[in-house]
């Protein structure tokens, strides 16, 4: 199975950026897809991006042109550089995978959470 670890978040201001990294580490044949959601207080889990094996990636609207996802897939690790943060941005930030495991003594494709981490955007 897989663990994966976030780390980065914080407090900043508005305007502000921070990084976040999330490693995976554990038994598998092969991470796919990873990427990033959120959930506020009171809201739903959404998705703020996503980045395959190949490097393609996928935005929310409301963080296209200030997040960046980037994957470093000989470390199993995945970024979120976040850059002119809103207040609306603060939400706990969750690291999520996609990747090939053992299930019940089969190959299967399983997906795997990370304990999340806090950013808060505030002055």
């Amino acid at each position: 199975q897989v663990q994966l670890v976030e780390s980065g978040g914080g407090l900043v201001q508005p305007g502000g950026s921070l990084r976040l990294s999330c490693a995976a580490s554990g038994s598998f044949f092969s991470i796919n897809t990873m990427g990033w959601y959120r959930q506020a207080p009171g809201k739903q889990r959404e998705l703020v991006a996503t980045i395959t094996s190949g490097g393609s990636t996928n935005y929310a609207d409301f963080v296209k042109g200030r997040f960046t996802i980037s994957r470093d897939a000989a470390k199993n690790t995945v970024s979120l550089q976040m850059n002119s943060l809103k207040p609306e941005d603060t939400a706990v930030y969750y690291c999520n995978a996609d990747f090939l495991g053992w299930e019940y003594g089969k190959v299967a494709l399983l997906n795997a959470w990370g304990q999340g981490t806090l950013v808060t955007v505030s002055s």
